[in-house]
This record gives structure tokens, C-alpha cells and sequence, in this order.
């Protein structure tokens, strides 16, 4: 039996706690994901999904409820050990990329190894391995603005795996792409997957991109409505 490695009991989020516009995102959401599992996380805009997402990404904290990701209590763990575990056990995907702008493909790679504390040689060897695996390195030297929006995606994934993680989290990671590039993008993440074992979580609107995952949890006003098994 695969381990669990994100454990939500119980997740409230609240925001403006006490004041008048006191806004409850998250209503006691109990979610449990296991290791090398390939989930979508579906839910139409304002249902809550990001704000999930945030928490599981170590981005935001729960107001109230449990979580653990790979056994270790959230709540227990101080900021700035937070952010090296965001940094080591977490790829990030984001629908608007979120590269650099001034900096090249593969310097934009490099940045969470710069973080890790890796050197030079090794960071720039590992981002030119993670560019040729999505195809890009033909492009490592272009900036973004000198690339396609799917090939900043690519760019993207490659960052989200420089250091390794065990969990991908994507949100909305075809948003911003025709559907072609949408799938090669989704081909990507299934390659991720079946190859390397990772744990992916994918934020998504699209019931025809969560049909690709194995599983699929759909949310609505801050409340999962339903949780069951995907095509695969």
C-alpha cells in the first residue's frame, strides 16, 4: 500500500477573521493523497480550489483542521524550514508560468538548485538535462518573451523538477494554451508520472483534462462534493 503523503483533516480557511466581511473559503475538507497518485482537483472559479492548493503548497496555512505532508504536522513547522521543504518536496506549475522575464530558460531552471545551495556546474548540468526531457533545448538561451506560451509551460515543468520534488503541484496549467499545446503539456505530466513515480496534483476547470488523471476530486463552495477514480 502506497503512503500518504498530504493528510487534510478538518481544513478550514477563513479570511477578515472577526471582522464583518469575515469570508470562509474552505468549509472542514478532509482529503488524503497518496504517494505517486495523479489527482485532479476540479471546481469551477471561486470554489475553493487555489485557496487548497495554497495550503497544500505550503503557501498559506489552514485556520483551523490538521494537515501533514509526508508525515510532518504543518502547523509545528516554523517559516523558514517551511520554505525549504516547499523549495525541495514541491514542484510548482502556475497557469501564468511565472518565469523570470529578464533571464534565460535555463537560468530560470536554475534558480530553485541556486536556492537548494547546489553549484554551479551541477545546477547547469541538471537544467540542461530537465530542458532537453521537455523538449527545450534548442531554446535554453531565449528569454521568455522570445518563446511560445506552451514552451514557457515546458520551461515551467522543467523549473517545477529541478530539485527534485516528490509532489508536482500544477493549477491550471493549460489555462493559458491552446488545446494542442494543452495536451502536449498534459503528455508531459503523464510522462512525469508513470517514469519518475511523482505525486501530481492538478488544479483544474476542465472535466476533459481531469479525465486524464486517475482520480478526481471535485470541490464546490469550499466542500468536496465528490471523489472518484479516473479513466486510468
Amino acid at each position: 500500500m502506497s503512503e500518504i503523503v498530504i493528510d487534510m483533516k478538518d481544513i478550514i480557511k477563513k479570511y477578515y477573521i472577526g471582522q464583518p466581511n469575515e469570508l470562509q473559503i474552505l468549509n472542514g475538507m478532509n482529503l488524503q493523497i497518496f504517494e505517486g497518485e495523479f489527482v485532479s482537483i476540479v471546481g469551477e472559479s471561486g470554489s475553493g480550489k487555489s485557496t487548497l492548493m495554497n495550503i497544500i503548497g505550503l503557501l498559506d496555512k489552514q485556520t483551523s483542521g490538521e494537515y501533514s505532508l509526508d508525515g510532518l504536522d504543518v502547523k509545528k513547522i516554523k517559516d523558514k524550514q517551511l520554505s525549504s521543504i516547499r523549495n525541495q518536496k514541491i514542484g510548482f506549475v502556475f497557469q501564468t508560468f511565472n518565469l523570470i522575464p529578464r533571464t534565460s530558460a535555463i537560468k530560470n531552471v536554475e534558480l530553485p538548485m541556486l536556492y537548494a545551495g547546489i553549484k554551479r556546474t551541477d545546477r547547469n548540468t541538471r537544467a540542461k538535462e530537465l530542458l532537453k526531457m521537455v523538449g527545450m533545448s534548442e531554446r535554453m538561451n531565449h528569454k521568455p518573451n522570445e518563446l511560445s506560451g506552451g514552451q514557457k509551460q515546458r520551461v515551467a515543468i522543467a523549473r517545477a523538477m529541478a530539485n527534485n520534488p516528490s509532489i508536482i503541484l500544477a493549477d491550471e496549467p493549460t489555462g493559458a494554451l491552446d488545446s494542442k499545446t494543452g495536451h502536449m503539456v498534459m503528455d508531459i505530466f503523464h510522462q512525469l508520472h508513470e517514469e519518475q513515480g511523482k505525486t501530481i496534483v492538478l488544479i483544474t476547470h476542465s472535466q476533459e483534462l481531469a479525465k486524464e488523471t486517475q482520480r478526481i476530486v471535485t470541490i464546490s463552495d469550499g466542500n468536496i462534493i465528490s471523489d472518484t477514480g479516473g479513466v486510468n
